[in-house]
C-alpha cells in the first residue's frame, strides 16, 4: 500500500500522525467503488455489471463515487497509518480529514491520539525483593480432605423437624397480588436450610418444617433485585415440604481413601494433597515474586500519567469486558443493571488498574529500549505455536501477520515479556514468612514494608 506517515510529538503524551495516501492508491479505490456501483447499474449497450468504471463516474459524478471510495478505504488507511507510525495508541484517536482530493492528487489526513507515557528509569536490575517461603499448614490439608468428604456426603430422609444444614425437598408456587409470576414456581426443588439460595426470609420461614407440612411464606423482594419487574414487591409462596433430608458424612478412614481416590490409605491421600498444595503454593510464591519485582522497578521510575490518558485506558479496559460478555451471550447493559452500576461507574472503578497498567508498560518499554532487546523470528514462531491439542501453522500465521503489517504488535509483546523476565531473573529473592509475604496490595522490600496498590493486572509473561 502506498501510504506514508510523519509523527509529531504533542504535550500530555499525545502525538499527531500526518498520513498521505498516494494518488494511485486513491484511484484504485475509486475504480473499485465504481465497479461496485456498476454491478447494480443498467446502461444502454452494456449487460448488468459490465458497465466500465469511467462511464459510472460520468453518470454518477466523481464526488459521489469518491465518497463511497473513502468509506471503503479510510478504515484500512487509518489502521495502516497507526501501524506504520509505530505508536502505542491509548483510547480513541481523533481523525481529521479535509475535502476529498482532486483528480490526480493524494489524500491527506491527520490522526491525533494519546500514547503510552515515557518513563525515566530508576533501578531495575539486581533488586532485592521479598519472596514467600511456601508452606502447607495441616489446616489446609484438613480443609481439602473435608471438601472431599462433603462432596461424598449422603442425603437420607428423616422424620423430624428440619434444622440448619438439612435439605428440604419442596414444591413451591409464588404469587404477587394474587397472580403467579415467571420463575415463581418449581417442583422437587432441593433446598439447603441455612444457605442463601433464595431471597431473605424464605429459608428462615422453613426452619422447623417437617415432611408433609405446607407453609405459607410472605416476604418482599429486595429493592435492588435483578429482575426489575419483581424488585420491591411483596410476594406469597405456598411451599409443600415433601421430605426432610439429613446430610451424612462418610467416616474418614482408609476405606474412604480407597473408595474415593487412587490411594489405599488415608495417610497416602493426605500426603498427595500436601504435595499438590505445596506445588500450588510454590507457583503462587513465584507469581508474587515476579509481581513484586516488577512493581518495585515501576516505583523506582519517574512517569507522568495524565488523568485523560488514564480515563482513556480505563475505557479500553471496560470495552474489553463488554466484548467478553457479548462473546458469552450476555448483554453488557443487563450485566451492569445486575451489578447496580452505570457504565461510567464501571469505567471509574477501572481507573486504578488502568493507571497501574500504563505505568508498568511504560517502564517495560523503557527497559527494552535501554537493553536494546530484540525479537527473533524463532521467538515469534514459538509465540504463535497453537495450544496443546490444537492445530495451527505458525509459519503461515507469521507470514500473514507480515503481509498485514501486524508483526510489530507481536514483536512488541514478546519484547516487553523479555524485559519483564530480565527484571525478575536479575532480582535477588529475600525469603520471608508466608504471613508477611508481599501481595498485590503489600510489597515487601529490605528497607521496610510499604503499601503499593497494584490490582490484578496483566503483565507480559504474567499468569
Amino acid at each position: 500500500m502506498e501510504l506514508t506517515t510523519e509523527v509529531t510529538d504533542l504535550p500530555d503524551s499525545k502525538v499527531k500522525i500526518a498520513a498521505t495516501v498516494s494518488s494511485g492508491e486513491v484511484d484504485r479505490k475509486l475504480e473499485h467503488a465504481a465497479r461496485d456501483y456498476a454491478r447494480e447499474m443498467k446502461f444502454p449497450g452494456f449487460r448488468k455489471g459490465k458497465v466500465p468504471p469511467q462511464l459510472v463516474l460520468q453518470r454518477l459524478g466523481r464526488d459521489a463515487v469518491m465518497e463511497q471510495a473513502l468509506r471503503e478505504g479510510l478504515p484500512e488507511w487509518y489502521e495502516r497509518a497507526l501501524l506504520d507510525s509505530k505508536v502505542s495508541p491509548v483510547g480513541d484517536p481523533k481523525l481529521d480529514m479535509p475535502d476529498p482530493p482532486a483528480e490526480g492528487e493524494p489524500l491527506e489526513f491527520t490522526i491525533e491520539v494519546s500514547v503510552r507515557p515515557e518513563a525515566k528509569l530508576g533501578e531495575y536490575k539486581g533488586l532485592e525483593v521479598g519472596k514467600p517461603e511456601p508452606e502447607v499448614p495441616e489446616e489446609a490439608i484438613d480443609a481439602e480432605v473435608e471438601r472431599m468428604r462433603e462432596s461424598m456426603a449422603g442425603l437420607n430422609p428423616v422424620e423430624r423437624a428440619a434444622t440448619s444444614g438439612d435439605y428440604l425437598l419442596i414444591d413451591y408456587a409464588g404469587e404477587i397480588e394474587g397472580e403467579p409470576f415467571d420463575g415463581g414456581t418449581s417442583t422437587d426443588y432441593l433446598l439447603e436450610l441455612g444457605s442463601n439460595e433464595f431471597i431473605a426470609g424464605f429459608n428462615e420461614a422453613l426452619e422447623g418444617a417437617e415432611s408433609g407440612q405446607e407453609r405459607l411464606v410472605e416476604l418482599n423482594f429486595p429493592d435492588e433485585y435483578h429482575a426489575e419487574h419483581l424488585a420491591g414487591k411483596p410476594a406469597t409462596f405456598k411451599v409443600q415440604v415433601k421430605e426432610v433430608r439429613e446430610k451424612t458424612l462418610p467416616e474418614l478412614d482408609d476405606d474412604f481413601a480407597a473408595d474415593n481416590s487412587d490411594f489405599d490409605t488415608l495417610a497416602e491421600l493426605r500426603a498427595d494433597i500436601e504435595h499438590r498444595l505445596e506445588h500450588a503454593a510454590e507457583h503462587r510464591a513465584e507469581h508474587a515474586f515476579r509481581d513484586a519485582a516488577l512493581t518495585t522497578a515501576v516505583e523506582a521510575a519517574e512517569i507522568e500519567v495524565s488523568e485523560e490518558i488514564v480515563t482513556a485506558r480505563a475505557t479500553e479496559v471496560w470495552e474489553g469486558v463488554e466484548r467478553s460478555l457479548a462473546s458469552r451471550g450476555m448483554d453488557p447493559e443487563a450485566y451492569l443493571k445486575i451489578q447496580g452500576k452505570t457504565r461510567e461507574e464501571a469505567i471509574a472503578e477501572s481507573h486504578e488498574e488502568a493507571e497501574a497498567g500504563l505505568r508498568r508498560e511504560s517502564v517495560l518499554v523503557a527497559i527494552a529500549d535501554a537493553e536494546e532487546i530484540a525479537v527473533t523470528d524463532e521467538e515469534m514462531l514459538e509465540a504463535l505455536q497453537p495450544p496443546a491439542g490444537q492445530k495451527g501453522n505458525p509459519e503461515k500465521l507469521l507470514k500473514r501477520l507480515r503481509t498485514e503489517g501486524r508483526e510489530e504488535l507481536l514483536a512488541e509483546e514478546i519484547r516487553l515479556r523479555k524485559a519483564a523476565d530480565l527484571v525478575v531473573e536479575s532480582a535477588k529473592p529475600v525469603p520471608i514468612p508466608v504471613g508477611q509475604a508481599e501481595t498485590r496490595e503489600e510489597i515487601w522490600t529490605p528497607e521496610g514494608e510499604g503499601q503499593a496498590k497494584g490490582g490484578d493486572l496483566w503483565t507480559p509473561g504474567g499468569d
